[in-house]
């Protein structure tokens, strides 16, 4: 079928082409388009700092920087994070007096590092004292994968303490001691009590909420080893390990009636529920819903599943036969 074009007359064509020159001369005279900005984000639930930096390809400290806020602080279900571009989280990093070292040899200082074009994890690791994996760990990049320049990385050593995701992970996938056994203060959410349950307890609570009773108790063990007084350094609590915003999530739009804060076997109501909520939103698959319970549904809808949180979810599928499970 031919195609129908507008025709224009002689002298219209003429006055048009010199417009379109003369707009094109003024395109070639402006200033570049500037370069793509922070985008905002909605925070989902379960997501905190590190699973929305990690996602990003940045650094906790990075977006924390860039959005004014301290390293370690909540993030509330539905408020916006802007999650800024590479050259707008070293100049965040660099503002609040943690310039980023880029191409400096002396990195095992700590403090934050931007890939350049040709740098390895490997070698900038090596530079940093550390191994390749835990940098990869703390930063939420794949170890294996390539590094994109411009990409800002934490390194180990500076004045921030545990690795950036909160918790870390051991060689064998299981969680590692970051945990204390005394709750933050003055913040809302569950408290850490020393309370224990047992894989009986948690699985009769999972089945009354339609949750399969070995992926709970393959969680919970995984998160703490049924103890109710474990608290992560990301503020992770209890059994479930719940964070102070996903429990407000869960308490405002799961619960049916209030939660008590200092029970064990609420903490394993939480969580179920939180589980039950993942499930759905997943179609029913326990790997997916696990990653979520680990990483957070958005990183993971968003990114995919990050190397630790494979390892996590190998192991809690594992964990299942040990309680029943398939």
């Amino acid at each position: 079928m031919p195609s129908w074009e507008p025709q224009l007359a002689p002298g219209r064509a003429s006055t048009l082409a010199a417009v379109v020159f003369a707009a094109l001369a003024l395109a070639g005279a402006a200033p570049a388009a500037p370069a793509a900005a922070a985008v905002p984000h909605r925070v989902m639930p379960g997501e905190t700092l590190w699973s929305i930096a990690a996602a990003n390809n940045l650094t906790t400290r990075s977006v924390a920087a860039y959005n004014g806020l301290a390293q370690d602080a909540d993030v509330v279900v539905g408020a916006t994070i802007d999650v800024p571009t590479e050259a707008e989280a070293a100049a965040a990093l660099e503002s609040a007096g943690t310039a980023p070292e880029s191409g400096d040899e002396g990195g095992s200082g700590g403090g934050a590092y931007v890939v350049e074009a040709g740098d390895t994890l490997s070698e900038i690791a090596a530079r940093a004292g550390a191994s390749a994996d835990d940098l990869a760990a703390r930063n939420g990049v794949n170890a294996d994968g390539v590094l994109v320049a411009g990409t800002v990385l934490e390194l180990p050593g500076g004045d921030d303490g545990a690795a950036s995701s909160g918790d870390t992970t051991d060689d064998d996938g299981t969680e590692g001691s970051t945990s204390s056994s005394s709750s933050s203060s003055g913040s809302s959410g569950p408290a850490a009590t020393g309370e224990q349950v047992s894989s009986g307890d948690i699985a009769a609570i999972a089945e009354a909420h339609g949750v399969p009773g070995s992926l709970a108790a393959a969680i919970a063990w995984q998160e703490s080893g049924f103890d109710n007084g474990v608290v992560s350094s990301a503020d992770a609590r209890g059994v479930m390990q719940i964070m102070p915003g996903t429990w407000d999530f869960i308490q405002d739009t799961l619960a049916a009636g209030p939660l008590g804060a200092t029970s064990a076997q609420e903490n394993v109501h939480a969580g179920v529920m939180y589980l039950r909520y993942l499930l759905d939103q997943t179609g029913g698959d326990p790997s997916f819903a696990a990653a979520s319970y680990y990483q957070g549904l958005g990183s993971v809808r968003s990114g995919g599943m990050l190397p630790e949180t494979r390892r996590y979810v190998d192991n809690v599928l594992a964990l299942r036969s040990r309680f029943g499970g398939p």
